[in-house]
C-alpha cells in the first residue's frame, strides 16, 4: 500500500510539474505575440480608415469618439483632418442581421455628405454570394448597384425590392439590407457629429464676436 501511495504522489507531482510548465510556456507565447497581433490589428484599422475617406494628415485613431447612432447604440467615429479642416469622418458600423449574423464595415463620409467609401470589417456570409459586398457596392461602372459618391442627405439606402434604388447582391438580398443598414446607422452618426461640429465652430465664432 505504502509502494502504491508513493507512485501516485509521483505521479501527482509529475502532473503539476506539466502543467506548470506548459502554463508558463503559454503565458510567454501570449506574451510575445500579443504586441505583434495588437500592431497588425492598428494597422488594419490605420488602412482601413486611409482607404474610406479623402486625403488627410491627422491620426484619427488618437481622435476618435463616441457618437450615438440611433436605437440606443454609438459608433465609433475618426474624423480626419487637413490641417487644422476636417476633410470626412470614417465609422466604424455593423448590422446583426446579414444572412450569417454579424457584418462590421468601415465607412467614410466628405463633408457633403457623400460617401467616399467603405471597407467591410469582418463577416460570415457566404463566400461567392454575401461576401460580394465586400466589391459589389463600389462598382461605379455599375451606378444602380455602387452606393460611392451618394449624398445621403437625400434619403436612406434601400435595395431595390424595398422601393429603394440600390440593385441588392444577386442571390444575397438580406446580406444586402444588412450592408445598407450598417451604412444608414453610419450615417446617423456622422450626422450627429457634423452637427455638433458645426455648432461649436458656430459658438466660437459667437464667442470672438463679442470680444
Amino acid at each position: 500500500m505504502a509502494k502504491l501511495e508513493s507512485s501516485f504522489k509521483n505521479m501527482f507531482l509529475s502532473l503539476s510539474l506539466i502543467c506548470l510548465t506548459v502554463a508558463v510556456l503559454l503565458a510567454q507565447v501570449n506574451k510575445m505575440t500579443a504586441k505583434p497581433i495588437a500592431d497588425a490589428k492598428a494597422m488594419k484599422l490605420q488602412n482601413a480608415i486611409s482607404e474610406v475617406v479623402p486625403e488627410f494628415d491627422n491620426d484619427p485613431t488618437s481622435e476618435a469618439f463616441l457618437m450615438p447612432a440611433g436605437q440606443g447604440d454609438s459608433l465609433l467615429v475618426y474624423p480626419a483632418k487637413k490641417g487644422d479642416q476636417i476633410v470626412g469622418y470614417a465609422l466604424n458600423t455593423y448590422s446583426n442581421n446579414g444572412f450569417s449574423g454579424n457584418i462590421q464595415v468601415m465607412v467614410g463620409f466628405d463633408m457633403e455628405h457623400k460617401i467616399v467609401n467603405y471597407s467591410v470589417l469582418s463577416h460570415a456570409e457566404t463566400p461567392g454570394l454575401g461576401s460580394k459586398m465586400s466589391e459589389w457596392f463600389r462598382d461605379v461602372a455599375k451606378p444602380s448597384q455602387s452606393v460611392i459618391g451618394r449624398d445621403l442627405s437625400k434619403g436612406a439606402l434601400s435595395v431595390s425590392k424595398d422601393g429603394g434604388d440600390v440593385d441588392a447582391i444577386t442571390a444575397s438580398t438580406i446580406t444586402s439590407r444588412a450592408f445598407l443598414e450598417a451604412v444608414n446607422r453610419a450615417y446617423t452618426a456622422y450626422l450627429e457629429s457634423k452637427n455638433n461640429i458645426e455648432q461649436d465652430t458656430t459658438s466660437q465664432e459667437g464667442g470672438n464676436n463679442n470680444e
